[in-house]
């Protein structure tokens, strides 16, 4: 049977029995079809073992909590007219705090192993046990000691958070194996299917494996290149349902706005419920974090909310309170190590020890950025003789062996050292610990209307820019990670970014 061309058609979702046109499933795909057990069960494999992880702390903390604050005595609390021992006092709050993981969905394989929401909801179900406690102990009058409570609970939220990071390092390294993925088809028009998948592939650790794709008015392609490998392409006559069950896949992402409309998503959504396949549909609100986006439906119709930035308010107010407490004890702490420096930088060449250099903060405002002198002293006069040599992301002016890098600088770009008196410029209020890259006037000047939104919180001394490949990032993606982190940015986020910058410095990557 031949299908027919029609490029303005959605595919057909009809329960014939047609065969690929000239397409076979590559051994290795029909491989993994067979063994689809592992795409199936591997959320549920991770949960047992969050589980068991969860359990090891809170009980570990429980236990810390009462030797420390009572030793190996056997103390009791009244609750109501009985004496209970603090002994059972642990085992209820453990369990209470198990339940309390559970009701907040903190191990939901749609948010374990990637981004901090996982994160957000282990601190949030303790607070809220916390919160419920507090309240038990004031109606029944129970006296449990502050002491207790003031160790169990910080333990408890640094172990959960450590004990998942750790899983979550062993998750990322199985997916580079090819394991604990979930195997998808990707459908849609080819722009929208090529977007999506190499998004996925581009991620190192994302839960899916691309194991074919759809294409609407598909002109005869049997394979997609994405580079290293391809990916066989369904014909737009194949039924979806019957490609699922022949590719082994564990949900379909429909890639933009379906041809069929709204109709032919929810034909589709019920077909794929007989094999228990997800669904998975794709907004096109590329650059809009999952917290900004609320689905409310009203008489049957979904209705999608998506929160406006905010660029001042209580947030940004705890964001300055932790960039001056965070960058005054840095000064404090690294003043040794500046000391150290100065005294390299000094005996390496001639010249002052600190290079300060004008660049554009918040709103445009122009501020002293503070670095290191990794340069000789005649490197501004120097750069119009090597303008042509550039080889930075669009008007960022880069060179991997730049020729005015001293020796010690090369050394301290490396370990991105010559930015820590950035620190100053932090407590001083002109930058933040975390934020866009803080731009020159002359790259400013260049910018398009969407770009300047680059300048509507403060520039940072790292940022998304810094973690995803620094100086080997091109001008586009540089752009879309700062904007990206402009309008979606939150407190937990900037830990992370913290965290990985920390990482990065020890195995640094496109630093130069």
């Amino acid at each position: 049977m031949t299908a027919v061309r029609d490029t303005d058609a959605a595919p057909t979702l009809t329960r014939s029995s047609l065969d690929f046109p000239g397409v076979v499933a590559p051994q290795r795909l029909q491989r993994r079809a067979r063994v689809m057990g592992e795409g199936t069960r591997w959320s549920n494999k991770y949960r047992r073992l969050l589980v068991a992880s969860d359990v090891c702390v809170i009980v570990s903390v429980a236990l810390i909590a009462q030797m420390a604050r009572f030793g190996l005595e056997e103390a009791q609390v009244a609750v109501g007219w009985f004496d209970v021992g603090y002994f059972q006092i642990s085992v209820l709050i453990a369990a209470a705090w198990m339940f309390a993981l559970g009701a907040y969905r903190t191990r939901d394989p749609r948010i374990v192993g990637i981004g901090v929401d996982e994160y957000k909801r282990v601190v949030s179900a303790t607070v809220a046990l916390l919160g419920v406690l507090a309240i038990l102990c004031l109606l029944f009058q129970v006296d449990i000691a502050r002491s207790y409570f003031a160790l169990a609970f910080p333990l408890g939220v640094a172990g959960l958070i450590a004990s998942r990071w750790v899983l979550r390092r062993w998750l990322s390294r199985q997916r580079t194996k090819g394991h604990y993925l979930s195997q998808v088809l990707v459908l849609g028009k080819s722009k929208d299917v090529n977007y999506v998948v190499n998004q996925i592939e581009k991620k190192s650790g994302a839960a899916y494996h691309v194991v074919g794709v759809c294409l609407t008015g598909n002109p005869g392609m049997k394979w997609l290149n994405l580079g290293r490998r391809a990916v066989p392409v369904v014909p737009e006559a194949r039924p979806i349902v019957q490609a699922v069950r022949e590719f082994g896949a564990d949900a379909v992402i429909v890639a933009g706005p379906g041809k069929g409309g709204g109709k032919y998503i929810q034909e589709l959504g019920w077909q794929l419920e007989e094999s228990a396949t997800e669904l998975i549909l794709t907004t096109g609100l590329t650059n809009v974090a999952g917290p900004r986006i609320h689905a409310r439906p009203v008489e049957g119709l979904p209705l999608m909310h998506v929160e406006l930035p905010q660029y001042t308010g209580a947030k940004h107010t705890l964001k300055r309170l932790f960039d001056i407490v965070a960058s005054a004890l840095a000064l404090l702490f690294l003043l040794p190590v500046f000391l150290l420096l100065a005294i390299m930088i000094k005996r390496d060449s001639p010249g002052k020890v600190l290079f300060g250099q004008e660049r554009v903060g918040k709103g445009g405002k122009k501020f002293l950025m503070v670095k290191f002198r990794s340069m000789v002293e005649s490197a501004e006069e120097d750069l119009s003789g090597l303008l042509d040599q550039n080889e930075g992301a669009g008007m960022l002016f880069k060179m991997q062996h730049d020729p005015r890098v001293t020796g010690v600088g090369r050394w301290m770009r490396k370990y991105s050292l010559d930015e820590l008196p950035q620190f100053w410029n932090i407590l001083k209020g002109d930058m933040s610990l975390v934020g866009p890259r803080p731009p020159l006037q002359r790259e400013v000047d260049g910018y398009k209307s969407r770009v300047h939104r680059r300048l509507y919180i403060k520039p940072g001394l790292t940022g998304m820019w810094q973690t995803n490949g620094r100086s080997e990032l091109n001008w586009r993606d540089s752009v879309r990670l700062d904007l990206y982190y402009v309008e979606n940015w939150s407190l937990a986020g900037d830990l992370i970014i913290i965290w990985r910058t920390a990482l990065q410095m020890i195995k640094p990557v496109g630093a130069y």
